[in-house]
């Protein structure tokens, strides 16, 4: 008898632990990946960005997981929605969550809910083309923006925004975004940390793609560059040369300006209706190491402000959940009988996309010492008889040769994606019902 596990979630920590339970069972197991949407893969198709195209080629690896013998991907199927966790257990001898850390956190601070103040995870989705965003939800009619934080997803969304769209024109962004990314009226970007250049999160590798936009002049202040000695690490010796490089640059003229900004953080989005302006409070250390406030102020005329401040899960239906660590409680990846965890949801957005591999395999270590069992019912019979039709891993494949052909179309690059649940469903002859 085969061991019958579903994991819900498509992303990295999802089939990084498909992967897992058929490499690590000594008997036969099957493996249905259970995901809301059409199409797997999570933050890699959703949440790198469109020009890393060497950090996509992730998908290649994952696909290889999804064709392997026992491995079933069942798109269109939600947790609470389609299917209850008590659903889940009376079809499979365990379960793994691996829904990842998909919103960004709130920053707190009076005018965050005004028009045009905005989680980053949005307009990544956007540029990505996730069919929760639609592609007209960004005007890009403020000559100023405002992005909060200095992590990769910051630097990401700062590169999107500066470059033109000709840049952009081979990858697979979707064709109305596109559009809207050649209509920008942006001219200055301020990227915004609270603490100094040591501190920032970003990787070298990203923070030097900046330098490299063509586009944009990038701005460093000499005072908000200077770090009083500390024996750092090379990663963050190399940010600081780069940024002290960048210090000592004079501005080109070039059509957009990016000022990489230090020691301030916001304390009011200024505006009646919408986003007018952004005002900051320059910053220290205290003895502690806490950011303080020194009481003197800045205010930039932005018209848009993005927050990139760090993600964070949120509770699945039925499923235990911290308020707390914004995790799901366990032990080493077990939740409670037969029901585990993996990725973000587990340990919280820490690590790079590898980071899920280690961590989806201490998981299923876990589960098959456990040796679990209870199943007794179909999935299949049971979404059959909610009239619910799974999208399949050929379904998948339909809208991956259907992006290629829009591509080949457009005479762009080697995919253009489909946007929108109805168009996706459509590539493979489906309608949304």
């Amino acid at each position: 008898m085969s061991l019958r596990v579903a994991v819900v979630g498509s992303g990295p920590a999802g089939i990084y632990t498909a992967e897992a339970l058929v490499k690590q069972s000594a008997d036969p197991v099957e493996v249905d990946v259970l995901e809301r949407l059409p199409t797997p893969y999570g933050l890699v198709r959703y949440g790198v960005a469109p020009d890393h195209t060497s950090i996509k080629s992730i998908a290649n690896y994952l696909r290889k997981v999804l064709e392997q013998p026992g491995i079933r991907f069942l798109g269109g199927v939600t947790l609470g929605a389609e299917v209850s966790v008590d659903d889940l257990l009376a079809c499979y001898d365990a379960v793994v969550y691996c829904t990842g850390a998909m919103v960004d956190r709130k920053m707190g601070i009076p005018g965050e809910d005004l028009l045009g103040s905005v989680a980053a995870t949005d307009f990544v989705n956007w540029y990505c083309g996730h069919p929760d965003v639609s592609p007209d939800k960004f005007e890009l009619d403020s000559p100023e923006v405002a992005v909060i934080g200095v992590g990769n997803v910051a630097v990401d969304v700062v590169r999107v925004l500066a470059k033109t769209a000709e840049d952009l024109r081979a990858t697979d962004v979707p064709a109305d975004v596109l559009d809207r990314l050649a209509d920008s009226q942006v001219k200055a970007i301020h990227m915004i940390g609270r603490r100094g250049p040591e501190h920032a999160k970003f990787t070298l590798k990203e923070l030097r793609e900046l330098g490299e936009v063509a586009n944009a002049d990038v701005c460093v202040r000499p005072d908000e560059a200077v770090v009083l000695g500390g024996d750092f690490p090379r990663q963050v010796k190399g940010n600081i040369d780069v940024l002290r490089s960048w210090s000592e640059r004079v501005p080109a003229g070039r059509p957009r300006r990016l000022d990489v900004r230090f020691w301030l953080r916001p304390v009011e989005i200024l505006g009646t209706t919408r986003v007018e302006g952004l005002r900051l409070e320059r910053t220290r250390l205290s003895q502690d190491g806490r950011v303080v406030g020194t009481g003197e102020f800045e205010t930039l005329p932005v018209g848009m402000v993005l927050r990139s401040v760090g993600y964070q899960s949120v509770p699945l239906p039925g499923v235990p959940f911290s308020t707390e660590t914004m995790t799901v409680p366990n032990v080493a990846g077990r939740v409670r009988d037969r029901e585990y965890v993996a990725g973000w949801l587990k340990r919280g957005p820490t690590g790079v996309i590898g980071t899920n591999k280690s961590d989806a395999a201490e998981t299923v270590r876990t589960l098959l010492a456990d040796a679990p069992s209870g199943a007794a019912g179909s999935i299949d019979d049971l979404l059959a008889e909610r009239g619910v039709r799974p999208v399949t891993y050929d379904d998948w494949l339909a809208i991956e040769t259907a992006e290629a052909e829009l591509a080949r179309t457009l005479d762009r690059g080697e995919r253009v994606k489909l946007v929108g649940l109805e168009a996706m469903l459509a590539a493979c002859g489906r309608t949304v019902t």
